[in-house]
């Protein structure tokens, strides 16, 4: 019974972060089993794919069990939240939740498929992408769910938000020109704006820390490389020049370095480079698949998730490469490592209780915790930033 159970629970996180697309833990993805396979980024090839035996694992004695971890217990984390995506009401929904697990909500409460949250950095609105009007739009919510509102109201598909620093911009994916493109437009949805306007496809933009830049991957050269530009589109240059792939460009902090994934070395591999391109550098350097860097508040690590150990497992690594580290080291999946405003807690997606469900540990992997514990599947965790405690005040009225 145990087996069939974690063979289900495995095959439930693939289809939940492969088979609908949010392989990878990012929203772009998520239009996949919507999208024309030249729009939008493949699945990693076939020898990556994860077994499809069952693991076979001996249940833990009563006095083995982890005990509550004590950090759940913080003022601290009485500050923050965590949206995640959830099928338990049967369709794709935004929940929200506290960092312990507490007070779990639908926000968004609609039949349509509403996925990808995105924390505005005050961590006062969500935007998010609904396909609720028949196509993809970008829609943006407070983050108590109320006052949801279409920002990009297109005949075509429009996804994947990303919020500026300062909040008063948007930058986004859209179809709407035939391709691929980068948009920005205002916080309200007014002047959108095609920044990339380019015949191949343009995507996943990262803004900059100080908001000035935008990086992304472009496929104008023949195959998918590494671009920035102004925030207003101007002075678009290739940072990568390489006939591999390399793709979903990640800003450190200081905004002196730039993280991203490449295949110039026959497998997906982390790799670093400073801002203007300069000192491109291997930090994986391991045979299988590593993927989706995600830098510590301070800059100091970088998490992953890693296909090394024949399943997904969240490792970090110091900025350098050294000191690779796998955190989760369970015999099931796990993936979608999201960092804690302060850099001390890291949450994420497993299956090792049978479904996918969002867990969270600390930075070293200690004190892992289930925090949704519900049958269906939960995935893909976004920790706001830091809330005002007036805020806080506000909601539990």
């Amino acid at each position: 019974m145990k087996s069939s159970i974690r063979k289900a629970g495995l095959v439930a996180l693939v289809g939940a972060i492969i088979g609908v697309g949010v392989y990878g833990c990012k929203k772009e993805e998520l239009v996949r089993e919507h999208a024309p396979i030249e729009s939008v980024e493949q699945e990693p090839a076939r020898e990556y794919t994860p077994p499809k035996e069952p693991i076979v694992e001996e249940p833990p004695k009563e006095d083995t069990l982890p005990k509550e971890p004590a950090f759940l217990e913080d003022e601290l984390y009485k500050q923050t939240k965590i949206a995640f995506q959830s099928k338990r009401d049967g369709h794709w929904e935004v929940y929200i939740m506290n960092a312990d697990g507490s007070e779990q909500k639908n926000l968004t409460n609609n039949p349509g498929f509403d996925v990808g949250p995105s924390w505005s950095p005050d961590g006062k609105k969500i935007a998010f992408h609904s396909k609720r009007d028949g196509k993809f739009e970008i829609y943006i919510m407070n983050a108590d769910g109320s006052e949801q509102k279409n920002l990009t109201n297109n005949p075509a598909r429009d996804y994947t938000p990303s919020w500026s620093p300062d909040g008063k911009k948007i930058a986004f994916n859209s179809e709407r020109d035939g391709n691929l493109e980068i948009y920005v437009m205002n916080a309200d949805g007014s002047e959108q704006k095609n920044l990339t306007n380019n015949l191949a496809a343009d995507g996943f933009p990262s803004w900059s820390p100080d908001g000035k830049k935008i990086a992304f991957f472009s496929g104008r050269d023949g195959n998918k490389e590494i671009y920035v530009m102004n925030a207003d589109g101007s002075e678009q240059k290739r940072l990568t020049n390489n006939p591999a792939i390399d793709r979903y460009p990640s800003w450190s902090p200081d905004g002196k370095k730039i993280a991203f994934n490449s295949e110039r070395d026959g497998n997906l591999e982390i790799y670093v480079m400073n801002a203007d391109g300069s000192e491109q550098k291997n930090l994986t350097n391991n045979p299988t698949l590593d993927w989706r860097p995600s830098w510590s508040p301070d800059g100091k690590k970088i998490a992953f998730h890693s296909f090394r150990d024949r399943r997904y497992k969240i490792y970090v690594m110091n900025v350098d490469g050294s000191e690779q580290k796998n955190l989760t080291n369970n015999p099931a999946s796990d993936a979608c490592p999201s960092w804690s405003p302060d850099g001390k807690k890291i949450a994420f997606a497993s299956n090792r209780d049978g479904n996918p469900e969002i867990y969270v540990m600390n930075a070293d992997g200690s004190e892992q915790k289930n925090l949704t514990n519900n049958p269906a599947i939960d995935v893909i965790p976004s920790w706001s930033p830091f809330l005002p405690l007036e805020n806080k005040t506000n909601e539990n009225k």
